[in-house]
């Protein structure tokens, strides 16, 4: 079943993916695994969501001056309100864009390597990076999903990649590749992660999508499917 991203078509959308969510966490709950509000520090995944970049790094500029790390901020606000509101436990690599405002103290290394160690510290941590892409052109569009080396990650990442263009983009073209050396957090975490390259903000139509709230909404909801896709995978092994 596709699904267009349409004003017309979303509440339809949205109903589709709260079914699709209810019946992962029926799965869920019949193999035996329990969400609750305060889950602690145990055997249950949690799932590690970094907004990228923030403060003095904004990342990419859209041509309107939009920042990445606003657009970032945003999807990983709605992901984690989504997953804490089924009782999922999430850690954030950071809430807000209060951090990092001083230009002369800021180290985008240090930075990286602070989020990889916080992203490590979380017990059966599960990482999604989320970011924007960028091009010197206006041409390339749509979502496209790194994943971290390691064959957990690669399913997670080819199956959010799948939700993507099944609920959300069905032209998108794009396949789910591994993460270059150069992307830190990806090459040096502990635990199974994607990065999400929400869309390019270098197109229009992309960038409409990117900072429209509903988009927002209905494609934190997809990374969650995917979360939850994943996990009763690993339940079931």
């Amino acid at each position: 079943m596709i699904i267009l991203y349409r004003s017309g078509k979303l509440f339809s959308m949205f109903l589709f993916l709260c079914f699709l969510i209810a019946a992962v966490l029926l799965v869920l709950t019949v193999r035996g695994y329990r969400f609750h509000p305060a889950m602690q520090l145990d055997s249950t995944p949690s799932l590690v969501i970094d907004p990228g970049h923030g403060g003095v790094d904004g990342g990419a500029i859209a041509f309107n001056g939009v920042k990445e790390s606003d657009i970032n901020l945003s999807i990983g606000q709605k992901l984690r309100m989504l997953a804490e509101f089924l009782g999922i436990r999430t850690v954030m690599t950071r809430e807000d864009d209060g951090a990092s405002k001083d230009y002369s103290k800021y180290s985008e290394h240090d930075d990286l390597v602070q989020r990889t160690e916080l992203i490590n510290s979380v017990p059966n941590g599960i990482l999604i990076s989320i970011h924007q892409n960028f091009y010197p052109t206006s041409q390339p569009s749509g979502a496209e999903i790194l994943y971290a080396p390691g064959e957990k990650s690669r399913m997670l990442g080819e199956n959010t990649q799948r939700n993507i263009v099944t609920f959300l983009q069905p032209g998108n073209r794009r396949l789910a590749g591994p993460a270059s050396k150069s992307l830190y957090i990806l090459t040096h975490i502990s635990c199974p992660g994607i990065l999400a390259e929400c869309g390019f903000m270098s197109n229009i139509t992309d960038l409409d999508q990117l900072t429209n709230d509903s988009f927002q909404t209905s494609l934190a909801s997809v990374l969650l499917v995917s979360y939850l896709q994943f996990v009763s995978r690993e339940v079931s092994v």
